[in-house]
């Protein structure tokens, strides 16, 4: 696509820091400040978008089973899936994440194809919540032109610690 399709051009080259901070899995604070989720969402596009971030092609199914392709920009929703991923990474136990993925998928499924008073949709729900639990914490993320990097993650129930376990040598916990 031409960059003129965008809706946001490039407007900044030097690179930026943000921090974001989760609480059970639910985006809270950007930079420190404590705000709501919409009022979050818009600053990330503000800021991410800057650096015309977010820009992407999706590839899908249409009702009359044929593909279709539609070009967007979503700077805030990528950086928080991926922040929320690497999250998730630090804080939930291997068979969490496992079992998580593929639950996300039938439940995203079932909610695109109207299934949503599907008693199988609560017992994810249930799952998806409880995985959330311990997804607390802040991601720091670099910001550069039509990128991003995520630089690490802050949480109190971070599983990669020194402290605890050796890796190949010894577990404390």
């Amino acid at each position: 696509m031409p960059e003129s399709a965008y809706p946001t051009q490039l407007s900044k080259t030097e690179p930026s820091q943000l921090e974001i901070t989760f609480e059970k899995g639910e985006p809270v604070a950007l930079n420190g400040e404590k705000m709501g989720a919409v009022a979050l969402i818009q600053k990330i596009n503000e800021l991410a978008g800057a650096y015309a971030i977010g820009r992407d092609t999706h590839v899908g199914d249409t009702i009359l089973g044929i593909k279709g392709r539609v070009g967007f920009e979503a700077p805030a929703a990528l950086l928080l899936i991926k922040a929320h991923h690497l999250l998730e990474k630090h804080t939930l136990s291997r068979w969490q994440q496992l079992h998580k993925e593929p639950v996300a998928t039938w439940y995203g499924t079932l909610l695109h194809e109207a299934q949503y008073l599907d008693p199988a949709m609560r017992d994810f729900e249930a799952f998806l919540v409880s995985s959330q639990e311990r997804v607390t914490g802040t991601v720091f993320v670099e910001l550069r032109p039509y990128h991003f990097e995520l630089l690490g993650i802050e949480s109190k129930y971070d599983m990669m610690q020194s402290k605890v376990a050796t890796y190949g040598e010894e577990n404390n916990a």
